[in-house]
C-alpha cells in the first residue's frame, strides 16, 4: 500500500476518535438552547488558539484567495449548529453513528462532482456502512434530532471535499484560522438573535471542543489532500467504537443488539478494504 495512503487512513483514524472527545464535551451541555452562543464560542476558542500560531509562523492574517474559504467556513459552522442539537438529544454512539453516513456521502459526492473514479470495492463498502448505519438508527424511530445528525453528516462531507478546491498553498494552520474566522459575522449575529445569557461553563466546554475539533479538522485536511477521497474515507468509521466506548464510560449508555450489527457492517467491510487495497489505489493517487 502507498505511503501516504497509510498516512491519510492514520490520520483520520486518529482525528475522528479525537472528534469524540470533542462530541462528550459537546453532549455535557445538556440541552440545546443556546447553538449559536456555543457554535460561536468555539469559533473564537479557536482564533485564540490558531492566532499565536499563525504570527509564530509569520503567516499574514489577512484574508486572501477566500472564495473556497468562506464557502467551507459556513458550512462548518452549521454543521456545529446541528451538531449541538443531536449530540444534546441523542445517544453518543447513536449521534455518531449518523454522523458517519459522512463518508459515504463524501465518496458519492466526490464522484459526482469532482469526477474521482470510486473502486466496487470503496462502493461496496460504502453501501455496507450506510446499512450499518441505518440497521443502528431504526429508521421508524426517527425523529428530528436524526435529521439533525443527518445534517451534521451532510456538512461534514461537503466540507471535506471542498478542501481540494483551497489554494494548495494554503497550509492545514491557515485553513483552519480562515476556518473560524470568516463566519466569526454570522456566529456573532445569530448568537445576538438568540439572546441566551452569557455562560462561563458552556465557555470552558466550547474551549475544549474547539481543542479536539481542531485536531480533528487538522487530520481531515491532511488526509483529504494526501489522497482521493473515495479510498480514505471509510477510515472516518472507526470512531464509532471510541463513541460506544466513551458512551458507556462517561454517559452510562448501553448500545442494544442492533447497534453492534451495525457497527460491524461498518468496520468489518473498512477493515477488508484496507487488507486488499493495493496496486489500483496506488496507481490512482499518483496519476
Amino acid at each position: 500500500m502507498d505511503r501516504s495512503l497509510i498516512q491519510a487512513v492514520m490520520m483520520l483514524v486518529f482525528g475522528n476518535n479525537v472528534a469524540i472527545l470533542s462530541d462528550s464535551l459537546i453532549k455535557m451541555l445538556g440541552s440545546y438552547d443556546a447553538p449559536f452562543q456555543f457554535a460561536l464560542m468555539r469559533q473564537i476558542s479557536g482564533l485564540i488558539v490558531l492566532i499565536p500560531v499563525m504570527l509564530l509562523m509569520k503567516k499574514s492574517l489577512r484574508p486572501r484567495e477566500m472564495r473556497w474559504h468562506m464557502v467551507r467556513s459556513h458550512v462548518w459552522f452549521i454543521s456545529s449548529l446541528f451538531m449541538v442539537i443531536s449530540l444534546t438529544t441523542l445517544p453518543l454512539a447513536t449521534a455518531n453513528a449518523v454522523f458517519y453516513a459522512a463518508p459515504l456521502l463524501t465518496v458519492f459526492l466526490a464522484v459526482l462532482f469532482f469526477g474521482e473514479k470510486a473502486s466496487g470495492l470503496a462502493i461496496v463498502t460504502s453501501v455496507l456502512g450506510l446499512i450499518g448505519v441505518l440497521v443502528i438508527v431504526n429508521p421508524g424511530e426517527a425523529n428530528g434530532f436524526v435529521v439533525a445528525a443527518l445534517v451534521v453528516a451532510l456538512a461534514l462531507a461537503v466540507n471535506n471535499l471542498l478542501i481540494k478546491k483551497l489554494p494548495a498553498h494554503h497550509g492545514v494552520i491557515e485553513t483552519l484560522y480562515f476556518t473560524n474566522l470568516l463566519a466569526l459575522p454570522v456566529g456573532i449575529a445569530g448568537t445576538l438573535i438568540e439572546g441566551s445569557a452569557w455562560s462561563w461553563d458552556m465557555a470552558l466546554l466550547a474551549f475544549g471542543s474547539s481543542i479536539f475539533i481542531l485536531i480533528y479538522a487538522a487530520t481531515c485536511v491532511f488526509a483529504y489532500r494526501a489522497a482521493q477521497s473515495n479510498i480514505v474515507s471509510s477510515a472516518e468509521y472507526t470512531g464509532l467504537i471510541g463513541a460506544v466506548v466513551v458512551g458507556m464510560i462517561v454517559f452510562a449508555e448501553q448500545p442494544e443488539l442492533r447497534f453492534y450489527i451495525g457497527a460491524a457492517l461498518i468496520v468489518v467491510p473498512l477493515i477488508l478494504m484496507t487488507v486488499m487495497q493495493k496496486q489500483p489505489a496506488r496507481a490512482e493517487i499518483e496519476a
